[in-house]
């Protein structure tokens, strides 16, 4: 087993007790709640006769189901005006704080938690959302959680669970220009497939990864779990610092000193032990572009789908029912599909260094007709942080539409949806059947650069020849 890790300290220091059968008893540092998984989990406390034990510890946001257009309340969507008022109910009766809408901090939860300095490293984290490994960035342990396993969390704040195996993936090199954090992560996935994670925390190293900022960081962790591993995370460094400092939840200037040496110290140490190691040379990866349904069949965009002959034979069934969902010929170029909708946002691809990257390729140009092209950004801060450089502006003037915060066509839980057999250029995270809001759409996932070009061409096309000209 693995020693002298990130993981490992940070598992020792949050161990409450060893179990009956072999799991753990580990204490939650951060717990992140939203409008989706917590009614039921409130519902069972008070069944139970149990209140929260920690509400000092729980922090809470709406993102999923909020509308992008206009957020007027009442919401169009009844269903969704009752999940935000059952959210405020729960959370004024427990004593939770609530960032709702209009306060200036509502967003989607993994984007708002980082921003406002709340997570930080050495944390252990949990949200009920598959997502949560976002917050490994800052050298935290984070975890996405079910419905019962919130109830757990608001009721103990702790949970029960096994400790994994923990396997450093370590990039060397430094990512091209056109490259980015998105196509990094979903070179990983392609390479070591959608299941090579399980039973795994991922330590993302190497000069490539401190290379990246914290919002890229964000980015790679964010889709861990797409890869089949629990969390995945990055040693806090200087730029982890810098990001914290001065944020409304960190630690205040005369504890600063002392919490950046605690940090430091909890990083993995060169005497350390991993169960597994895989390397990446960053200088190969180009931009990546999904052609299938799981984000681990993705391909750089001067190639080709792969042929069923070119694909390992357990994943030739996949393959196939791939080539059929997405109507994509094997052997063809994926550049030059054809796409209906670009959508820009999501927690992965969010945050103000994405919408910078999607507008300096916007600038100046112009939205292919007939395309729908709209840019949701992951908070209200990251939303007056763009407006206040006018980012809003060169999406407008090029043709995109201009949203309110919230997931938006990241799952369509609102009424960003994709409609019969649209193809969308997504910054989003995952590309399974159904994802998007359609039972027949279809989803290619790409960088938000990528996303950017898309839209400007009408079709999937190298952002690498845009940023040239």
């Amino acid at each position: 087993m693995s020693s002298g890790t990130l993981y490992d300290k940070v598992w020792d220091l949050h161990r409450v007790a060893e179990l009956p059968g072999g799991s753990t008893q580990l204490f939650i540092g951060l717990h992140l709640i939203h409008e989706v998984t917590s009614p039921q989990a409130f519902a069972a406390l008070r069944d139970l006769g149990l209140g929260v034990r920690h509400p000092e510890r729980t922090v809470a946001t709406v993102d999923h189901i909020v509308p992008t257009t206009s957020q007027a309340r009442p919401f169009a969507d009844p269903l969704a005006e009752e999940m935000l008022a059952t959210l405020e109910a729960n959370c004024a009766e427990h004593g939770i704080t609530l960032h709702g809408l209009g306060s200036g901090r509502q967003g989607i939860v993994h984007v708002i938690a980082p921003e406002l300095g709340l997570t930080q490293p050495g944390m252990t984290v949990a949200c009920g959302d598959s997502h949560t490994s976002t917050h490994g960035a800052f050298g935290a342990i984070a975890f996405g959680i079910g419905t019962s396993q919130v109830r757990d969390v608001l009721a103990s704040q702790s949970l029960a669970m096994g400790k994994l195996k923990v396997r450093r993936i370590w990039v060397d090199g430094q990512l091209q220009r056109g490259v980015y954090a998105k196509d990094l992560i979903l070179h990983v996935i392609r390479t070591l497939g959608v299941k090579g994670g399980v039973g795994y925390a991922y330590e993302f190293a190497g000069p490539a990864i401190e290379a990246l900022s914290m919002e890229e960081r964000m980015t790679l962790c964010n889709m861990a779990i797409e890869g089949g591993a629990r969390c995945g995370y990055v040693n806090p460094d200087q730029t982890t610092f810098a990001y914290l400092e001065g944020r409304p939840m960190a630690p205040a200037a005369e504890a600063w000193p002392s919490a950046v040496a605690w940090w430091s110290a909890l990083a993995t140490g060169a005497e350390a032990v991993f169960d597994d190691e895989v390397r990446f040379d960053a200088t190969v990866v180009a931009p990546t572009v999904t052609w299938g349904i799981t984000p681990g069949q993705g391909i750089g965009v001067d190639e080709t789908v792969p042929t069923l002959e070119a694909t390992e034979p357990n994943e030739r069934p996949l393959a196939a029912e791939a080539y059929r969902y997405m109507d994509l010929q094997p052997g063809t170029a994926i550049a030059g599909t054809p796409v209906d909708v670009c959508f820009i946002g999501s927690c992965t691809n969010g945050r103000l260094s994405d919408l910078q990257a999607a507008a300096a390729v916007a600038r100046g140009r112009q939205v292919a007709p007939g395309i729908k092209a709209f840019v949701v950004p992951g908070s209200e801060q990251v939303a007056a942080a763009a407006e206040a450089e006018g980012l809003d502006q060169i999406f407008t003037a090029a043709g995109f539409e201009w949203r309110e915060p919230g997931c938006s066509m990241c799952l369509a839980m609102n009424p960003d949806r994709l409609e019969g057999r649209q193809i969308s250029a997504s910054s989003s995270n995952r590309n399974f059947k159904g994802r998007q809001g359609s039972a027949t759409g279809r989803t290619l996932l790409m960088s938000p650069a990528m996303v950017a070009a898309a839209a400007i061409a009408g079709r999937v096309t190298d952002v690498r020849t845009l940023l040239k000209a």
